[in-house]
Parts: C-alpha cells; structure tokens; sequence
C-alpha cells in the first residue's frame, strides 16, 4: 500500500541542497518550496540556463557559492543556517568526462562526500535526515541473467565515474554505522529524465535538441545497451518519502540503500525511436540508425537496469510515469525552454 507523503511535514523545515543548480537538485527544491520549506543551496557556478534561475528559484531560496570539496564553506553553512535535512547531490555527473579527467571526477564526487560529512559531524551531528545521491553505476557490470540490479549485489565498479559513486556510496555508509551514527540513506537510481535536464550530453536531452533544432542527431554508440530510465516527478516524490522517513523514524531508516527503477531495461535505440516518433520525425530514424550500426563505445556497462522491491516494501512506492507520457511532458518543456534560451 502506498504511504502517503505529508506535505505539511515540510513547511518551515530548514533544507540544504548540495548541487542545487543541477537537473534533480533544481527540480527538488522547487517541490520543497510549494511544501513550505526554507531552501538553502550550494552553488558553484552560476548557469543561469537551467532550471533554477529560468523560473526564478534562485530567487526564492538562500544561495552559497562554493565548492562541495570547501569543508569551510561547508561548516559555514551548517552552523549559520541550522540545517534541518539534507540532499547531498552534487557530482560530476558525466560519464564521457570522468573518462578523460577522473582526478576532477574524484575530486567532486569523492573529496566532496567525505568533506560534506565531516563538516556534518564536526558541527555537532544536528542534521536530522541526510539524502546521498548515489547511482546505479556504482554496481558495475553484472550479466543480463542477474538483471535487475538489487540492493545485496556486491559493489565492483572499473570505469572512473562508476567507482567514484561506489566510493561516495561506502563512504556514506560508514559515516551510518556505529562509529559516527549520521542519520543516512543511501539512493541507488537509474537514468533520471524530465524537464531541467540541461545537460544536453545526455542521450534523452541530446535526441530532443537535435529534433527542435532539426540538427543532426549522431548515436555515441550502435544503439544496443540497455538502460532504465525514471521520471523526474517520481524521483523528487521518492526523494520526499525517504528524507521525510528517515527524519521521523532514524533507526528504521538509517544505513539502508533504496534501488529505484522501473524494472526493466530499455534499448538506447528504442529511446531514440520513441523520442523521433513524439516528434513525428520517424523518417530520420534509418539514417540514424545507419550511420551507428558498427560504433562501439568504451567505458561503458552494456546493461542496467534496476529493482524497486525494496522501496515499495518500505514506502508503497512505484514509478507512477510510463515512458511514454514522461517523454511527451519532457518534449513539451524543451520546445519551450529551446526557444526561450536560443
């Protein structure tokens, strides 16, 4: 049975967002403002064409410009402002970049999470609800036949940005136990799609540009992996339902990772497909399809996608968006925010 989220439970709550300029982090904070929350969010660098400042959030919540490795900045900010919960999100989220500078990628994801935690812990540990945003990479390859992903599987990442979330991850679950008691939960995700994804090197961001734009739209490799994909609106409620959780009951709580999916995989290329035929511009699709058949990508994990038993066992959860309906919202926002930006 699906556990209601209270809403009330969030007005006047002091809520701190690392990476709130970021596609998710934008997209939770403008939730936590129609509940009632005070926001505070880590920034550290100003693109003012993303979600955030395109509908004046910024404008509604505190902003702190630094880095999530600046344990300062950071003390700074849990002293002065009281947090109450927490969403640690920041990251060098792409995957093409951590494969050509994974110092930087380290850097970020790493240095960023155990610095966010000891400045929690040197504070005084008041932080009562603390959200770390981990990934779906952190598994590593596993064949088909173990898909999917569930929480037990053992962490055996090689490829830069799958291990620095592996890291994050474990990091995270040390500061939960025993020696450090943080009030932690741990979210293992798939691909998150939806409107604010500015990042256009993403597969879903990059097909409908391409398809606004009427350009060229080029496949990184023959279109065969699997991935598994959530909408943004589910993720945020989850977000919502775990933090509120973790807040009320600590010790139910605190120390479990939750995978969320939608429980099978989909081909990159039947992505592409669906996206071209919302677009009514299926005729681009042999082309597309032509040019990538022989590419191949390294780096990369053939196939992921994830099981969300375990949310559902704890909070009734499950992905309420089809891909369908989620990509036609999504095309909407972009046809929208393309031209507003262009």
């Amino acid at each position: 049975m699906k556990k209601k989220l209270n809403k009330n439970f969030w007005k006047n709550k002091k809520v701190f967002i690392t990476g709130i300029n970021g596609f998710v982090g934008s997209n939770l904070a403008k939730e936590l403002l129609k509940n009632g929350a005070e926001v505070v969010g880590l920034i550290r660098n100003k693109n003012r064409k993303t979600l955030l400042f395109a509908e004046n959030l910024n404008k509604k919540i505190t902003l702190i410009d630094g880095d999530v490795e600046n344990k300062k900045i950071l003390k700074r900010v849990f002293i002065e402002e009281n947090i109450d919960i927490c969403f640690h999100l920041a990251a060098q989220v792409e995957v093409g970049l951590a494969q050509k500078y994974p110092y930087l990628t380290w850097e970020t994801n790493i240095k960023g999470t155990y610095t966010f935690f000891e400045a929690i812990r040197e504070n005084g540990k008041k932080v009562k609800s603390i959200i770390v945003a981990s990934s779906d990479k952190a598994y590593g390859e596993y064949p088909i036949k173990k898909m999917p992903y569930k929480e037990n599987y053992e962490l055996k990442p090689i490829y830069p940005y799958d291990v620095s979330k592996a890291c994050a991850d474990l990091i995270a679950k040390s500061y939960s136990q025993e020696l450090f008691k943080l009030p932690i939960a741990i979210t293992r995700f798939s691909n998150i799609y939806g409107p604010g994804q500015a990042n256009f090197s993403a597969l879903i961001p990059d097909c409908f540009q391409s398809l606004i734009k009427k350009t060229k739209f080029i496949l990184r490799g023959n279109g065969e992996h699997k991935r598994d994909f959530l909408y943004i609106k589910d993720v945020i409620n989850l977000y919502l339902q775990i933090s509120q959780s973790l807040y009320l009951e600590p010790n139910k709580i605190s120390g479990e990772v939750f995978n969320a999916g939608s429980n099978r995989g989909h081909k990159v290329k039947d992505i592409v497909k669906m996206i071209f035929e919302i677009g009514n511009k299926k005729k681009n699709l042999r082309s597309i399809f032509k040019n990538s058949k022989f590419k191949k990508t390294k780096g990369e994990i053939k196939s992921q996608y994830m099981d969300y038993k375990k949310v559902n066992k704890f909070f009734g959860w499950r992905p309420t968006f089809k891909m369908d309906r989620g990509l036609r919202e999504t095309y909407d926002w972009y046809k929208k925010y393309i031209s507003k930006i262009t």
